[in-house]
């Protein structure tokens, strides 16, 4: 579900399209909405009815993309009360908005113009780490022992590590973002956000496997 039918948001719903991605956007004004035909919904995004028409109850992931930050900073509130389990992704004006957005429930803050709707594709095909805001990269790791066999719900990384799980590369091919009911397998890739600290403790915490450093 995307929030906000302007440029960002629509160069957003092009991506989600491009990948055959199912989604539906939500903006007060129907001209905003008239490009997306029957996956706009018109109405107050503060709102649980206009929220419950544009599928909150059912969608794996929410993205804010409102240029006024204290209405990103309520919405991810908002949208955080209504779903604790939903991965929730914004778009700060200000760099100093990123952390109030973190605190407010979001796993992911884009802050510069210039990283544009592609910039999670673009990661998975050329990069091993990417820096995506002040302090906050995007890495990646094997699948480690010590998370065989268990749900992202089970794991709950974001409260023990500070780190979030955007995506799953596995044998089926890339969950983005990964299903939370759904348990690791041994040769699954993790694509995790996080500031350096939060890194470095995912690492002590779930050290590789014997056989990934032999």
């Amino acid at each position: 579900m995307v929030i906000g039918a302007g440029r960002v948001g629509a160069a957003v719903c092009e991506t989600l399209a491009a990948n055959n991605t199912n989604y539906k956007i939500v903006d007060r004004s129907p001209h905003a909405l008239k490009p997306f035909g029957d996956k706009g919904v018109v109405g107050d995004a503060s709102t649980f009815e206009t929220l419950n028409m544009a599928g909150i109850i059912e969608a794996r992931t929410v993205i804010i993309t409102s240029h006024d930050d204290d209405l990103e900073v309520y919405l991810t509130i908002f949208c955080r009360k209504l779903r604790p389990d939903i991965q929730i992704i914004c778009r700060a004006t200000e760099v100093l908005t990123i952390s109030e957005l973190h605190r407010a429930g979001a796993d992911i803050v884009l802050s510069y113009a210039s990283m544009g709707a592609n910039i999670l594709f673009n990661f998975l095909k050329h990069s091993d780490i990417l820096m995506v805001a002040e302090g906050l990269n995007i890495f990646r790791v094997k699948a480690p022992e010590s998370l065989h066999g268990k749900t992202l719900g089970e794991m709950n990384l974001r409260v023990s590590t500070g780190c979030n799980v955007i995506a799953i590369r596995g044998e089926d091919g890339l969950q983005a973002p990964p299903r939370p009911s759904i348990p690791i397998k041994p040769d699954d890739e993790l694509i995790l956000i996080s500031d350096t600290e939060s890194e470095r403790l995912f690492c002590e915490l779930h050290p590789p496997s014997i056989s990934e450093g032999s």
